[in-house]
Formats: structure tokens, sequence, C-alpha cells
């Protein structure tokens, strides 16, 4: 047995989600666990360089985590070849030239949602992995959440009968920077930066509705900017043209409909920050990030519509708390274990860019529905 480093150049990482989900509760996590342990009995030990443009920024978020490498300097980081892998969490508009540079380099890449701004780019990027024969993967979060874990459990046991539809709903009330900070970078919100959050969620959306349901065959989506004026992070106002809210439709196989609204302009009235509800013959479930909870056919009531009097049943109650059936990780974790041993051990990896592309492509579809205010068949991507 022996240990094996693994130097991961990581892009972006001083924003909130590359800090937290992917330095901290991924990589930093698996070095105080030991590494990723392969099938061989070797152990693979990542060491970070933490890159980006901002050298106070890298600087404090290195000392704060004990990271003993950083740079500002991307064509420095690229060329040492002990530096295998290159991770990206930064900005939409830049990926795409980004992990081309780094495929160009010999890099195996893994990265954040989107992969790019636009289709073309997205499939441009994947026919360049595979003219370098680099090995790799794009995030697919959602799916190894326990809330959804514990979904998709209950479907493969057959739970729901025949599905019937699904019912999403994401989303919080993102402050627009006046009086109070914005929990989201103002980039968001502006379409000249990459912002809007159909590009941004309508990715999740695909990769979890046809990982667990089925495939998605039609979209037909509305976007909305319901917070045209925002301040910015240095409390400067500017407009907002990026849309803000989106809600979609969407036809899949089996005749399953499922409906996912996306919004950063809704105050949250539910069990979790993302709530899916599935609906089938034999039962129903609701799944948050962490927990789930069904309702079979034997527990269902018999509630009768009656609006002249106060109904005083507890329809709460009549839902069961679906049990944890195994231990669960952070699910941005799980899948860098997973990634890891994909370029050591050839596990399989199923998150290609080529899947990445396919939420890019729902996205444009999603975009030109809105436009066209109309619905939009879904044809196999073409690379």
């Amino acid at each position: 047995m022996a240990e094996v480093k693994l130097g991961i150049i990581m892009n972006g990482v001083t924003g909130r989600m590359g800090t937290n989900q992917h330095l901290v509760r991924s990589i930093l996590a698996i070095q105080r666990q030991g590494g990723v342990a392969l099938a061989s009995g070797d152990r693979v030990m990542p060491d970070p360089i933490l890159v980006g443009r901002n050298a106070e920024k890298l600087q404090a978020l290195a000392t704060t985590c004990g990271v003993e490498r950083w740079t500002t300097n991307l064509d420095e980081a690229l060329s040492n070849e002990e530096d295998r892998l290159f991770f990206d969490s930064a900005s939409t508009k830049l990926r795409a030239e980004l992990l081309k540079k780094a495929m160009d380099a010999g890099k195996d890449i893994y990265c954040e949602k989107p992969i790019a701004e636009n289709l073309d780019a997205a499939i441009d990027m994947v026919r360049h992995a595979a003219l370098t024969g680099c090995k790799n993967g794009v995030v697919h979060d959602k799916l190894s959440l326990p809330g959804i874990m514990k979904l998709e459990n209950l479907v493969g046991k057959g739970f729901f009968g025949r599905i019937l539809s699904v019912r999403g709903e994401f989303g919080y009330w993102v402050f627009t920077g006046e009086g109070k900070p914005a929990q989201r970078p103002s980039w968001n919100y502006r379409k000249a930066d990459g912002g809007g959050i159909i590009l941004d969620m309508l990715c999740h959306w695909r990769y979890l509705l046809e990982n667990i349901f089925g495939p998605v065959r039609a979209v037909s989506c509305l976007g909305a900017t319901h917070n045209p004026s925002r301040w910015d992070e240095n409390g400067d106002p500017y407009q907002a043209d990026a849309e803000d809210a989106a809600y979609a439709t969407f036809e899949l196989d089996g005749g399953i409909i499922a409906q996912v609204n996306s919004s950063w302009c809704t105050r949250v009235n539910r069990m979790d920050l993302v709530t899916f509800q599935v609906d089938g013959t034999n039962g129903s479930a609701v799944a948050g990030l962490h927990n789930c909870i069904s309702q079979s056919f034997s527990d269902t009531p018999n509630p009768i519509w009656n609006p002249d009097e106060a109904h005083t049943h507890d329809f709460i109650s009549d839902w069961r708390e679906v049990p944890d059936y195994r231990e669960f990780d952070n699910g941005f974790k799980v899948q860098w274990e997973m990634f890891i041993r994909h370029l050591f051990s050839d596990e399989p990896w199923k998150y290609t860019l080529l899947e990445g592309a396919k939420g890019v492509q729902l996205a444009e579809l999603g975009m030109r529905s809105w436009r066209e205010r109309r619905w939009i068949s879904i044809p196999e991507l073409e690379v």
C-alpha cells in the first residue's frame, strides 16, 4: 500500500461555494480522513494549489485553511507537471476558455456547472476533451444529497407504482443589496457576465430528472426579472437584466410531467431550500436536501372539499419519515472521491463534459421557449 499525491489546481475557490463545498468540505476533509482509498489498497492524497486573480483573498484563504500553495499566475500553475488535475468553480463566462487551456496543458478536468454560456461552446469543449484525451468530469452534486438519494431509493424499490408527476420548488429570497447585503454575487443578475437563473439551474434539473425519473423530451419555460434594481458588492446600484426566477414544465418519458420553479425572489415556506414531490399511483414522497417523507396508498387520507367548514384533519401527520438506509457524507465530497477513483483506477464515471453539455442544451432551449412562448422538443445531442 502506498500514498499517491494528486496535485489539484483549484481555480476560483475564493467564492462561497468554491471555498465551503469544494475546498473545506471536500478536499480538506479528504486530507483529514487520510485520502481516497483505491481498490488496490493505495490512497490518493489531494495536494491543492489555490489559483485566482486576487492575491489578498488567496493568501487569506490559504492561511485560514492551512493550504501551503497559492498563486495568481495560472500559466505557471498549468506548467507544473506534478499538478495533474485542473478544477474550476469561477464564473461561467470564463469557464470554457479556461478548461480548454488546461486541456492543452495536459491536465485532466473537473468543473462546476454550467460548463459554458451556450451550447456551441459546450460542444466545442466536449470535442476538445476528446482530442486531448483528458479525463473529465462535471459536478452533479444534487444526486448525492441524502434526501434525493432516499427519493431515488424509493423509485428503485417501486414504491410509487407508476410515477405520474414531479414537482420541484427551489429558491429563497436574495436581498437586492439595498440596506442588507445580497447573499449572491452581483454578476448573477447581469446577462453580460453570464448571469441568469435559467442557465444556472436548468443544468441541475436535467441531470436530476434524467438520472432518477427518465429522459427529458420537451420543455416549456417562462423567466422573469422580478427585482430589476439591485446593488453590487460596493454598494453601487445597477440594473439587473438577467432573470431571477424561472417557471418550467418538462415532459419526461413514460408520460411523467415535471414542474420546477426556481426563484431568488421567494420566501421559504417548505421543509428545505429545495424540495421535490413525486406522486405515483401507489404513493407519494417529498424530499429536501437531507430528509424525505412518504405517504403510501394505504396511508392516503380521503379528504372532502368543503369551503364552508375549516378542516380539522392534520394532513402532515399522514406522512412518514423515510429512514436512513446508509451513512451519508457531504454530496460534493462524495463526488470528488468518485472522480478521484475514476482518475486513478478507471472506476466508472458518467458525469462527463457531455452530460454537462446536455444541461446547457436544456437551459438554452428553456430560454428559447421563453422567447417564443411555446413548448420546445429536445433533440438528441450530437457532438
